[in-house]
This record gives C-alpha cells, structure tokens and sequence, in this order.
C-alpha cells in the first residue's frame, strides 16, 4: 500500500514536473513570438509616385550622383531633399569667400614685394605705425598663400561630398523599401560543440 501510494506521488510528481515544462516552453515560445511578429519593425509609408518609382530604379544613386556633379545640389533636388542644398552652398561658398579673400590679401603683399624690388615705396605697408619690411612681405605673402591652399582644398572637398551625400542619399532611399522586416532568431544547440551560436534570420 505504501508502495503503491508512493509510486502513485511519483507519477503525479513526474506529470506535473513534465506538464510544468512544456506550459514553460509554450510560454517561452509564446514570449518569442510576440517579440518576433511578422512586420514587427515594418511601417506604413505612403511614397508619392514619383519617389516610389527612384525607389524601384536601380539607377537611382548613378543618377543622382551624377546631377550633382555637374550641378552641386542638383542630385539632392532629384531626390526630393532640397533643404540640404542650402546647406551645400553654404559650405562651398563659404569656402570660396575665404579662398578669394586670402587670394586678394596674397596678391596685394605679392605687388608690395615686386615694387620695393624695383625701387617703389608708396604701399599701403609702409603707412601702418610699425612699417612691414620687405622680407615680412615675403612671410606674410607665404602666409596668405597657405589659406588661400587651405581654402582650395575645403571648397573641393565641399564639392566631392556633395557628390557622395547624393548618392548615399539615394542608396539608403532604396535600402529595406520591403515592409517584411520580421527577424527570426534562431538558437542553434550543437553537441560536438562547447558554444552556443545565435542566428538572425531576415
């Protein structure tokens, strides 16, 4: 009787310890996938035609790399994002201020030079409270001509990063247009193995 009596709690032990685990793994299964539904991360987007059909054409970012090439922000109009091209004129004509600024200052000292050298003193250096010399003329010349450079430099950089900007513009215009971005993770148990791997499917 009292065998029977503990192997009966046995059994009820068991049951319960096995029902236990699968509720556990129901709501475990349950919890993923409540966190993993299809079109989880996926958002309405109402595109107007026109950008919908950029979308489409893979020769979209070619396209708009090219128009701004051959007109800075152009290729950003292309793509319907024109509040960036004050942004691009901005920083190309701010750099062309600077570059035609340091010009003019570089060719002033330059003339300076050349005058003294030929035995003409009537510059505007010569009337300052402490007069330049004429070799300060040369380091102040060599000093305008290294951020009139610098200014060069910044006003093609502007140039070729618009050129970029419009393309990668275009690319993450056409990057996961698909309204299924549902991820699946999947947890790979190999016994040859001390490690777990986790696996993302997309």
């Amino acid at each position: 009787m009292k065998l029977n009596l503990l192997l009966n709690s046995l059994f009820v032990l068991i049951s319960f310890t096995v029902l236990g685990q699968e509720e556990i793994e129901k709501t475990i299964e349950k919890e993923i996938n409540e966190i993993v539904i299809p079109d989880s991360l996926a958002y309405a987007k109402n595109y107007s035609p026109r950008i919908q059909r950029l979308i489409n054409d893979p020769l979209t970012p070619s396209r708009a790399a090219f128009y701004s090439a051959i007109i800075p922000g152009f290729g950003q109009a292309y793509l319907g994002k024109v509040w960036k091209i004050p942004i691009i004129y901005a920083a190309m004509g701010t750099s062309y201020y600077y570059y035609n600024l340091q010009n003019n200052q570089m060719k002033e000292y330059r003339t300076a030079y050349k005058k003294r050298q030929n035995g003409i003193f009537n510059d505007r250096f010569l009337e300052k409270d402490i007069p330049i010399t004429t070799e300060q003329l040369l380091i102040g010349m060599d000093f305008h001509k290294n951020y009139r450079d610098i200014a060069m430099l910044l006003l093609a950089a502007s140039y070729m990063l618009n050129i970029l900007e419009a393309n990668v513009s275009a690319h993450l215009l056409q990057f996961n247009v698909n309204e299924d971005l549902s991820i699946a993770p999947d947890l790979i148990f190999d016994e040859r193995q001390s490690s777990i791997r986790l696996a993302l499917k997309f």
